[in-house]
Order: C-alpha cells, then structure tokens, then sequence
C-alpha cells in the first residue's frame, strides 16, 4: 500500500514510517518541521518507496496531492508537549482543528481511510480510572490555556465522526496515552526524555507538583504495533479506541527509576506549578487507559514494560552525547 503520514518527521510518526517501510509499503510524509526533524528521518530519505514534503498541510495543492496518491493517511500533524500548548494557544487550536479539518475534507475526495491519531488528555479530569473509550470528557474553565489543547482534539475526534457517520468516510480513532522511545525530545515538556537529560548531566531531575500525580507509559515501537494493526482492520473504521500501556507509576517514582536506569545520583527536586507553567495551572491525578477494547478487536497489547522502556532511552540518549563528543573525521 501506500501511505500519507502528515507529521511523519515527528517522533511516532518516523517510527511508523520505518514500520511501514519495512512492512514492504510506500511511504510518503508531509510535515513543516516545526515539531519534527530532518535528524529523524534521514535514514529513511536513501529508502525505495520513501519520499518526503517539507511544508504544512495547510498548503492544501500539496495535501491534495500527497492524497491522490495514497491508499491511506495516518493524520499525526498536531500541536504537541503541554509546555507549547500553555506558550502558544492560537497555533494549537489552529494546527489542530483547521489541520484536521483540511485532511478530512481532502480525504473524503475519494473516501480515503484515515487514522486520526487524538490523545488521552481528552479525558480531561475525569475521574473513573482507567478511562474507558466511552468515558465522559471533562475540562477545565477556558481561561487556563492548559485545556485548549484537549477541546481542539475532542474537537478533532467529532468531527473525524461526523464524516464517518454523514459521508461515509472510514475514520479511525486512536487516543494515545504517553508514548515514550528514542528520538523523543524534552523540548515542549515531554517528561521521560527531561528525567533523562538531566540525570545524565548530574542535573537536579526536576517533578511538577509534589510527583504524587500518576501517567502510563508505553514504548513507541508498541504504540507504532497498534497504529498498524488498526489501520488494516475495517471494523475498527467509525469508533475510538485507547493506546497505551496500563503499567501506572507516579512521577517521583518515574524520576527515581529513571536515576536507577541511568546509575546517576543526581537530586530530585519538586517545582510548583505556576512556576513551570502557569498560575492557576490544573494537572491531571491519574491517566491510566483500558485497553480491553484493542485488544478485543485486533489483539493487541503492550509488550515492552516501563524499565525496559526507560533503558533504551538511556541508552539512545547516552550514544547521542558521545557521538555529539565525538571528534570530527580526518
């Protein structure tokens, strides 16, 4: 087959391009850059079946034409990381809404399957953990800016129905709890590769809040896994499901595991949230998905637990320092 995957020089989306490259599919990738990186799929540009568009979806002559020629899109193009969605608001429900809007409309052309990939922070703060798909969505007052990003992707999910349900174009629904692995960066607030960063730099590793809060962790490899197997199940076109892994674990004890995996000794401190963010922040308690409903459909389940996770990042962050240490060739 051949796929589009808006977003695909982002952190899961060129996981999932080398999936489905290896998968013997051709893959194309639209993405302006602004989260994503070259680094990331420049071992995929000498690739057959490989081809790249550096530019937004926005531009739709260049979506229309990445979507005549493909059999499917993965949709992963978002504002991403808390700290970016607090910083710029107006982009996030930009990119996000009007984003999804185009690729849905464009989609529709030719009924072209979709897999929409959405979030866990759409549960909001609800409180009947794990969220199950069906779960109510419940968000904060629209003057903290923390929620802007779960309305535009609730949003997202709406509509990615409407079109399902009024023309009958095959969406598919996947709320991904945290996805963690090599080539993720820390940079908009993503909390595993910061714990890393700093334990390996000596650094004090830094917890918002008093760290009792609690996520869920899952290996992008795991994560790429379900997108695929999605992807090629019809039944699950019109419906939402979870993906991510059930393991649950507070973030002090996710900073305390992460000291053991990178043998560092560095501090733990505590940082209140407006000092990270903003007054009046709200975070979530838990986050923790059920997955029985996946797994029901297409068998899926997370094979990779949290301290193996945590080791290949280190892993993969300590070979980046040395080789960023690296003398230059003679």
């Amino acid at each position: 087959m051949h796929f589009l995957v808006t977003g695909g020089a982002g952190f899961i989306g060129s996981h999932l391009c080398e999936r489905l490259l290896a998968g013997g599919h051709a893959v194309h990738v639209i993405d302006d850059l602004s989260t994503g990186s070259l680094a990331n799929v420049e071992p995929l540009q000498s690739r057959a079946g490989f081809s790249l568009t550096v530019d937004t979806i926005f531009n739709e002559p260049v979506l229309a034409a990445g979507m005549d020629r493909c059999d499917a899109v993965f949709h992963l193009a978002a504002a991403v990381g808390v700290r970016l969605i607090v910083e710029s608001p107006v982009h996030t429900i930009e990119t996000n809404v009007h984003g999804t809007e185009l690729v849905l409309r464009h989609a529709s052309r030719r009924r072209t399957p979709v897999v929409l990939a959405s979030t866990s922070e759409v549960y909001g703060k609800g409180t009947v953990v794990p969220f199950a798909e069906t779960s109510a969505l419940v968000f904060g007052a629209p003057q903290q800016h923390r929620w802007a990003y779960a309305c535009s992707k609730a949003l997202d999910e709406f509509l990615g129905l409407a079109y399902w349900r009024e023309r009958q174009l095959p969406v598919t629904i996947v709320r991904l709890f945290n996805t963690v692995g090599p080539r993720q960066t820390g940079r908009y607030g993503m909390v595993v590769p910061t714990l890393v960063r700093q334990a390996l730099a000596g650094e004090p590793l830094t917890v918002f809040g008093d760290g009792s809060q609690t996520r869920s962790f899952a290996d992008v490899a795991d994560v790429v896994q379900a997108l695929v197997g999605l992807a090629a199940e019809p039944r699950a076109a019109g419906d939402v499901f979870n993906v991510g892994n059930p393991e649950e674990v507070s973030i002090l004890s996710l900073a305390r595991r992460v000291l053991d995996a990178a043998g560092s000794r560095s501090p733990i401190v505590t940082v209140p949230y407006e000092r990270a963010y903003e007054a009046g922040f709200e975070d979530l308690p838990r986050r923790v998905p059920d997955i029985a409903k996946i797994r029901a459909l297409t068998g899926w389940t997370p094979t990779v637990g949290l301290d193996d996770i945590l080791a290949r990042v280190v892993a993969h962050e300590r070979a980046g320092t040395a080789l960023a240490g690296a003398p230059p060739d003679r």
